[in-house]
């Protein structure tokens, strides 16, 4: 049985947050299964995506090495 694994699922463009500079804004959509984190920043559809990408990696070797997604890093 193949593991499933978290990825990114959408990237779009948005407004800034009320109260934050104006810019490129993206939100993007990281998902395992039923389970889906939303996130916003700022930066160039590049950097987003690299980011969200990232994001989702650290995810997949978090839960691969036995630690829960949901709990914060654990402190060296």
């Amino acid at each position: 049985m193949k593991a499933r694994t978290y990825h990114v699922i959408s990237i779009e463009e948005t407004e800034a947050p009320e109260g934050m500079d104006e810019g490129s804004w993206h939100r993007y959509t990281i998902g395992q299964g039923s389970s889906k984190i939303e996130g916003i920043r700022s930066g160039s559809l590049k950097a987003v995506t690299q980011h969200a990408e990232a994001f989702a990696k650290e995810l997949n070797d978090r839960a691969m090495n036995g630690g829960s997604t949901y709990a914060p890093r654990k402190k060296a």
